[in-house]
């Protein structure tokens, strides 16, 4: 049987460029080789597609400097890539592409669209619940409609905070909403970049001003106390939750710093939680994605209170697949191993 060919997109323009590429990594190394050949294409961080060869290239960054361009067409009779170089070009059919891009311009809908135009089957959600799911405002309005928990919050645009006195009048705003502390999001960031804490006024001032250096919309939520916890969804409308996995952050909160960096961040998988909690966060992990209209695979992360109570954070629908995420770990945890997972994902994406 003719192997068929898997696109493996990774690097992206986000901020979490560096993470894409380690869990592209892993990704390369599940992929059936019996079954699939490969085509390696990494986006640079100012937009450049280019052809890869190895993984060696990747763990180096050496694949920045690669001279073969990739042209991803969006002309549905081609099917492929247009590789060119020294003034040559080629096309390279494609049977299934595999987005590994965290954040924006990569999980948000926008490959996902130039895959639908060219008619190529890809991985993962669709460019409606990818877009969705990108931004934090809109997830949240949809799954309101669920009568699911979650945090309360107040939205601020960036263009609120021209000037001194329009950041003092937002501040006042958000202190007749929402008591301190409380935490500062972009809408529209992913690994926690551009998120803080912040206890005064002060401190609700420079987080608002961080946030803006990466989204025109943010969000201003008020602290839930309690267990941090991330649950992994795989499938379509018949989608299953694996168990559920605990944040143990070795930081006041998890932070990018805390995610990646810190030696004392750590996971526990099927952690104790109270009042049947576990049951009741992998119910509202299938129902939300559902709703989201999610298809694939998704992470989708709650708090859970000393009391029982679950309440909805985000989702994210391109999770992390590096050594230390938790949407692998939980599902082999659960007797799927990260093989059986990345395969299926393929599998599955021909049936869209």
């Amino acid at each position: 049987m003719k192997k068929k060919t898997v696109a493996v997109l990774f690097g992206g323009q986000s901020t979490e460029h560096e993470i894409s590429c380690l869990s592209a990594v892993t990704i390369i190394q599940n992929i059936d080789r019996e079954q699939y050949d490969l085509l390696l294409i990494g986006i640079t961080r100012d937009g450049r597609w280019l052809k890869t060869n190895s993984i060696e290239e990747i763990q180096s960054g050496s694949w920045v400097g690669g001279t073969t361009r990739a042209i991803l067409s969006p002309d549905a009779g081609h099917k492929g890539v247009l590789l060119l170089e020294d003034g040559r070009v080629q096309l390279f059919p494609l049977d299934v592409v595999f987005p590994v891009l965290h954040g924006a311009r990569g999980e948000d809908g926008t490959v996902q669209g130039l895959l639908e135009l060219a008619e190529i089957p890809y991985v993962g959600c669709g460019v409606l619940a990818s877009a969705v799911t990108m931004d934090k405002l809109y997830t949240k309005i949809l799954v309101s409609t669920l009568g699911i928990r979650q945090a309360d919050y107040e939205l601020v645009y960036k263009n609120e905070l021209s000037g001194q006195n329009a950041i003092e009048s937002v501040i006042r705003r958000i202190e007749g909403r929402l008591a301190y502390p409380v935490f500062v999001k972009p809408a529209c960031s992913g690994s926690s970049r551009g998120v803080s804490k912040a206890s005064d006024q002060k401190q609700l001032e420079t987080a608002l001003l961080l946030a803006a250096e990466h989204d025109r919309k943010i969000l201003v939520e008020e602290t839930i106390v309690g267990h941090e916890v991330e649950c992994a969804v795989l499938g379509a409308e018949e989608a299953k939750a694996a168990g559920v996995g605990e944040i143990l952050a070795g930081a006041e909160f998890y932070d990018y710093e805390a995610k990646y960096e810190s030696e004392e961040s750590r996971t526990v998988l099927d952690p104790q939680l109270p009042n049947d909690a576990a049951n009741r966060v992998r119910e509202a992990a299938v129902r939300i994605y559902r709703r989201l209209d999610g298809f694939g695979m998704a992470r989708l992360d709650f708090f859970v209170t000393e009391q029982g109570e679950v309440v909805f954070n985000e989702a994210n629908t391109i999770p992390g697949f590096t050594s230390i995420s938790m949407y692998p770990m939980l599902w082999e945890h659960k007797g799927l191993s990260v093989f059986q997972l990345v395969n299926k994902l393929i599998g599955m994406a021909f049936q869209r």
